[in-house]
């Protein structure tokens, strides 16, 4: 009796679990269908931002950005404009996916409004941003890894490589495209381990 009233228990247990979880995946598959339908003229005009950047050429005829598609995820593109002669840096360090990284940037939407900037943050000085690579999203890992210290250049990243269909703030709204200015200042650590950022 006992083991049967046991059964009974789990089977209970099981069932709700299995369909909370099933009604979160309902509710998850509406609420992006319901994005990406309240959200179409936004998605839209940002694909067609991320494309004309993608065609867009000079003077002579010749690409204003670099096409970077990483070998490890040939699906993912992003655009990438130098700022500085490469030349100079070519022998610097160059982090891994791995790394940990001291950047200063400024990100903006494609109409320019500024929803993230390094000059914001102090816990570093000198407005530096310093995470592990891979803690940030997918654009940021296939430019800081084409880039070596001292490399500094903007960056537009199509949301499958940013932060897709999640709704960040208000002026993050899903399906951005995203443009940031970032310059790589360092990879600490990268002769001795380096002490994790302070959570906070």
């Amino acid at each position: 009796m006992k083991k049967f009233l046991l059964w009974a228990i789990l089977a209970v247990i099981f069932t709700s679990v299995f369909v909370s979880c099933e009604d979160a995946s309902k509710k998850d598959d509406e609420e992006t269908k319901n994005y990406w339908e309240e959200y179409a003229n936004w998605r839209n005009d940002n694909l067609a931002f991320f494309e004309k950047k993608y065609a867009e050429v000079d003077s002579v005829g010749a690409l204003v950005y670099d096409r970077v598609t990483p070998t490890w995820d040939a699906g993912s593109t992003i655009l990438m404009r130098w700022y500085n002669d490469r030349t100079l840096t070519q022998n610097a360090a160059q982090p891994k996916s791995t790394s940990y990284i001291d950047v200063i940037y400024k990100g903006t939407t494609y109409k320019g409004s500024v929803f993230d900037d390094s000059f914001e943050l102090t816990a570093h000085g000198d407005s530096i941003y310093r995470s592990k690579l891979s803690d940030n999203i997918k654009g940021w890992v296939i430019a800081l890894t084409n880039m070596h210290v001292g490399d500094r250049c903007e960056v537009i990243i199509p949301h499958t490589c940013g932060y897709g269909d999640a709704y960040t703030s208000d002026l993050l709204l899903p399906y951005s495209t995203l443009v940031f200015d970032v310059e790589l200042r360092g990879i600490p650590g990268l002769e001795k381990p380096v002490n994790a950022p302070a959570e906070e």
